[in-house]
């Protein structure tokens, strides 16, 4: 494992016009389960499918229609629970959410609330190298989504789109323990790796698929030490909870904006009202949506038509013996194994396709940190500056490899690698047959080298006598040898004998 030092959360603190006030997170993820049919009927769980065609029987609601769980979704909620380090339950319960859902035709949603799937468990936070937090979990329960209304296709009508109605979620509940807009980010940055490694969820924010509720709150310096103490959430504030986030720049400006809300209130003397907030990107502020609930609001009682859930043991262990490697094990192991940098190794998995071009990579070649170098310099760099990522690379990891072993090898230099890059990633080929066609082996006869010294030493004598003051201006001397050989003659050998020959 990396040497992480694990850090108490450092809070926000935010200047009011009479004291300091510190800032106070907790989020609840909402995170789309991966899978094709959806949490209590059969129809398809498909993006961009026209309006209301991916509807079953169970999802319009229709009159004797009864749910059944779909046990995938179950399994990829414990797979998720296991991958967060957190405690399963065997047995846990459905319960019936009562509350005007125009866009959810039975009018409740089917939810857990006394009894989840998912109990405690942990996300590690990466601030900075050899740097991390500890946010905890409280819970992570199974619910059906509800569908979409469509407000703005005519002036006098709504329309609805039942597409998503009873797609399965995982709605993820963590602690209090966040303690700014930087560190929430983050949070919801590890998290979406995480699932993405589990393949639990695909983390696309642009779709909904993953998106955040931020609760925020303020408090004055002092009381959240007192929280730790006695769990007791008054010592936090009044909090505001601002709905379905879906950017981690706009996370980042809600936060802010929302505590400063907060704290001109309670400077001014008033009081902050426990509400629902949407946040306005155009105008860089939250509004209020609706009143907040207490859970008793909600009148939830168990759903009668689905009995308890009841998961045996070794099922749970067959799960978690399937895990997947996941990105914080990944990366110590980048980073031991290959000596490679923390910030390299964490470039290289950040994304579960990243880390697996790599590992790719390293099957036709045995110098990690040559390859990493390659992959992260050359070719995430030239796929970032053209918009593409690592699915889109016209660059196999075999032909990567075969780069960097001819470099290995010795067999050409550095500079000469960029060309072949250049030519593989435009015309595609085998580097070794590119490198043999086109004349770019390396030049490693020192008799042509030196004769090569020669040439550039005769035709610059008041180059040589600076040189010989100055043993820096050898680099000179060095480039033009590489210049009259295209690049091909060996760096090494051309400092050896250019020093030689200035006698340095």
């Amino acid at each position: 494992m990396l040497d992480l030092s694990f850090e108490p959360p450092k809070p926000k603190v935010i200047a009011g016009a009479k004291y300091d006030w510190e800032l106070v997170i907790g989020m609840e993820i909402h995170a789309q389960i991966s899978t094709e049919a959806k949490l209590f009927s059969g129809a398809s769980t498909k993006f961009g499918a026209e309006p209301n065609s991916n509807v079953a029987f169970v999802d319009a609601a229709m009159p004797g229609m009864l749910p059944v769980i779909n046990e995938y979704c179950i399994e990829q909620a414990v797979r998720t629970g296991l991958g967060l380090k957190a405690e399963i339950n065997l047995k846990s319960a459905f319960d019936r959410k009562n509350y005007f859902y125009p866009d959810l035709p039975q009018g409740y949603q089917i939810s857990q609330l006394y009894h989840p799937l998912v109990g405690e468990g942990e996300v590690i936070v990466d601030m900075e190298p050899g740097i991390a937090r500890k946010v905890r979990i409280e819970r992570i329960h199974v619910e059906q989504d509800a569908g979409k209304s469509i407000h703005d296709m005519d002036p006098s009508m709504s329309f609805v789109d039942l597409n998503r109605t009873g797609v399965a979620l995982m709605e993820i509940v963590s602690r209090p323990d966040i303690r700014g807009p930087e560190e929430a980010a983050a949070y919801v940055v590890k998290l979406r790796q995480i699932l993405r490694y589990l393949g639990t969820c695909d983390g696309n924010m642009q779709n909904g698929n993953l998106r955040a509720d931020v609760n925020v709150s303020v408090c004055r310096p002092g009381q959240y030490e007192k929280y730790q103490e006695t769990q007791d959430f008054s010592h936090l504030g009044t909090r505001c909870e601002i709905k379905n986030m879906n950017s981690m720049r706009f996370i980042q400006q809600a936060i802010d904006y929302e505590a400063r809300r907060q704290i001109a209130i309670l400077e001014n003397g008033g009081s902050v009202d426990q509400e629902t907030r949407l946040y306005d990107p155009d105008k860089g502020e939250t509004r209020s949506m609706r009143s907040k609930e207490e859970a008793h609001d909600y009148r939830y009682f168990p759903d009668p038509d689905l009995l308890p859930l009841e998961i045996e043991q070794g099922w749970v262990d067959d799960i978690a013996a399937s895990l997947p490697e996941l990105p914080d094990e990944k990366k110590a192991r980048f980073v031991k194994d290959f000596g490679l940098s923390e910030y390299d190794a964490g470039v290289l998995t950040a994304e579960v396709v990243n880390s697996a071009y790599f590992e790719d990579v390293l099957k036709g070649c045995d110098d990690g940190k040559l390859a990493a170098n390659w992959v992260i310099n050359e070719l995430f760099g030239r796929l970032k500056k053209e918009g593409h990522d690592i699915t889109e690379s016209p660059v196999s990891p075999a032909q990567l490899a075969g780069i960097v072993s001819l470099i290995k090898k010795g067999d050409i230099s550095g500079k000469i690698g960029k060309d072949v890059f250049e030519i593989v990633y435009t015309e595609g080929g085998d580097p070794a047959k590119i490198v043999e066609e086109k004349g770019l082996k390396q030049v490693t006869d020192t008799g042509a080298i030196e004769a090569a010294v020669d040439e550039v030493i005769a035709a610059n004598p008041a180059q040589v006598e600076k040189a010989k003051q100055n043993p820096k201006l050898a680099g000179w001397f060095v480039g033009q040898v590489m210049k009259s050989t295209g690049g091909k003659a060996n760096p090494k050998a051309v400092n050896e004998i250019v020093a030689a020959k200035l006698g340095l």
